[in-house]
């Protein structure tokens, strides 16, 4: 079908890679359980615009360079273990006020305040390079995909678009799923100030457990 082949393999392959937890997903699920469905759905665009990057990339061979040369994979890859380390200190940072203010807000919710978001979180920006700054999902795209797309195809281009399509409505219905069961986590967190602050100590600690894994990664 359209230049792919053995959908059923690649479909389930697909499945099984989007469930696998990862900083583009704890990031959106984070989101709307702090800002709500909105908020939660502008994070999840970042990352589909960013997977659409590398999926582009990938299909136009660039991912291959960066397989080839190993300076210019460290490069990419240091840029985004030290993205995910600002971003994981952010987190902390914010956990620690948290636990030190709990009593200001807690007085501040039963007064009906709402909690006025940050002004400096871009939630789509911040997302956006989450998913593109990971040089291992890009050697991912590349050595998936080509494996199902026949290479006798007239044209390979829309056998990419085909797969990229499945790929991001697999990733639309799972993110979907995260940002629902986020705001109902915000109730929660709004509630217990104690809960919102260790669900973040932990976003933290997982974003420094990626950037670390990141950094050893190897072509």
């Amino acid at each position: 079908m359209l230049g792919v082949i053995d959908l059923p393999t690649y479909l389930a392959g697909t499945v099984l890679i989007v469930l696998l937890p990862g900083p583009n997903s704890l990031y959106v699920l984070s989101v709307a359980a702090r800002r709500g469905i909105r908020t939660g759905y502008k994070a999840a665009a970042g990352v589909w615009c960013g997977d659409t990057v590398l999926m582009t990339l990938s299909a136009a061979g660039v991912a291959s360079l960066l397989q080839a040369n190993a300076v210019l994979f460290g490069i990419v890859k240091y840029a985004g273990a030290g993205y995910l380390t600002w971003l994981a200190v952010g987190m902390l940072r914010a956990a620690w006020s948290m636990w030190r203010t709990r009593r200001e807000r807690i007085a501040a919710a039963e007064a009906g305040l709402a909690e006025a978001p940050s002004p400096q979180e871009r939630p789509f920006r911040r997302a956006f390079v989450i998913s593109l700054l990971n040089p291992k999902a890009i050697l991912f795209f590349i050595a998936f995909f080509v494996q199902f797309v026949d290479r006798s195809y007239a044209y390979p281009a829309i056998s990419f678009v085909v797969l990229g399509a499945f790929a991001q409505i697999a990733s639309v219905l799972y993110l979907s799923a995260l940002i629902f069961s986020g705001t109902r986590l915000s109730a929660a967190f709004r509630r217990r100030k104690r809960l919102s602050a260790g669900a973040t100590s932990a976003a933290g600690v997982l974003f420094l457990g990626f950037a670390v894994k990141l950094s050893l990664a190897s072509v």
